[in-house]
């Protein structure tokens, strides 16, 4: 059985975990060492039974402690390299260093994993698909803007997680300054609940049963909000929410099932 599960989410700090049972990988680390121990436990699965970490970006709320459990439990750690360049997490030992590029895969045990590159204002960033069980499984979170190639790789997976990340009016009107409002609204910036919507509705088109929308602002959305614009654009078109697919949101501080 494979559990994708999202430990945190939001603008505070990002952290998932995939596993099959036998192999346990831990995407980004926004968070601290002892936190990340407390969120396993919850799960059942011991830090030291981690078998990698792998990167997104070099985002703060992405890698808050990825060099504090990398040292700790020496844990090969998979970015791109201009990611690894803009890393500022402390020293990582060259023997944990796994270098990466999109679209080119591997394997991390019994789990096979795809990076591929994504819209974010970030050095080199990525969201990754990954194939466990004969099913295929995708976190896309830090996306501007959907594109072709971006949805060519979310497609027919079984489970995304899947950024929602503002409301636009709540964004518009609310106190964040000028400048950044503009970088998040930029097509490098973060994806509104309207456009993960539209992404939602061609996923579940294209087979996938499960969707949970992540990285919510805690300024400029609620749970409430992204949930009902996701649920109102697939209901409209036919979809029987609960039935044909599940959609959820991702807490902010708590383990989450994917």
């Amino acid at each position: 059985m494979v559990n994708f599960i999202s430990l945190i989410s939001g603008s505070s700090g990002n952290a998932s975990v995939i596993s099959d049972g036998r192999t346990h990988i831990l995407t980004d680390c926004g968070m601290s060492g002892a936190r990340l121990k407390d969120a396993l436990k919850k799960i059942g699965i011991a830090p030291e039974a981690l078998s990698a970490l792998l990167i997104t970006h070099e985002h703060i709320d992405h890698v808050r402690g990825a060099g504090v459990i990398a040292r700790r439990y020496s844990l090969p750690v998979y970015a791109t390299e201009k990611t690894f360049s803009a890393l500022n997490c402390g020293r990582i030992d060259d023997a944990l260093i796994r270098v990466i590029k999109p679209d080119r895969d591997f394997e991390i045990g019994t789990v096979g994993v795809l990076p591929f590159s994504i819209p974010h204002d970030a050095a080199d960033p990525v969201g990754y698909n990954y194939f466990a069980e004969g099913e295929k499984y995708s976190l896309a979170t830090d996306i501007g803007h959907i594109n072709d190639y971006l949805l060519s790789h979310i497609r027919s997976s079984r489970a995304v997680l899947l950024e929602s990340n503002h409301n636009v009016g709540m964004l518009e009107a609310g106190s964040y300054p000028y400048h950044l409002k503009r970088r998040i609204l930029s097509d490098t910036g973060h994806l509104s609940n309207e456009y993960a919507a539209k992404c939602a509705l061609e996923l579940v088109k294209s087979g996938t049963e499960r969707i949970t929308l992540g990285h919510l602002s805690r300024e400029n959305n609620t749970p409430e909000l992204a949930l009902l614009e996701t649920h109102t654009a697939l209901t409209d078109a036919g979809i029987n929410v609960g039935t044909d697919m599940r959609l959820a949101v991702a807490k902010r501080f708590e383990a989450t099932r994917i």
